[in-house]
């Protein structure tokens, strides 16, 4: 029973299942600390393994591994340069859900009271 202060809103419009799954799929493939952080780094520009391997400091056929999983999700797209692949965001939403992301973590809990969190590793 809804207390009578409060007026009910009416439901959200319902999205067909196939696109909460497509969504689901997307964000699990965005779900990894290095997969977020290339897509930080494609943001800001398209690169190529070896440049996402020095900008992030991981082994390239790590780099390489999650590259395949942001194509296989549709998030990069990969075009050859004789014998280099450019990586790039295949279209500015998704660098915005992880910006988003990364800057909602960074304003901190929001309803707590910000004197008892724990730092943060940059903060110590």
């Amino acid at each position: 029973m809804h207390s009578p202060e409060r007026r009910v809103p009416p439901p959200a419009p319902r999205k067909p299942t196939r696109t909460l799954s497509a969504a689901g799929e997307l964000l699990r493939a965005l779900a990894a600390p290095v997969r977020i952080a290339i897509v930080l780094q494609l943001r800001e520009a398209d690169r190529c393994v070896h440049e996402l391997v020095e900008a992030l400091g991981v082994a390239q056929p790590l780099i390489s591994q999650h590259l395949r999983v942001l194509k296989a999700a549709g998030v990069v797209h990969g075009e050859r340069h004789g014998r280099e692949v450019v990586y790039r965001l295949v279209d500015e939403h998704l660098a915005h859900i992880v910006v988003d992301a990364v800057t909602h973590v960074d304003e901190g809990p929001r309803g707590v009271d910000q004197t008892d969190r724990t730092p943060r590793t940059e903060e110590m």
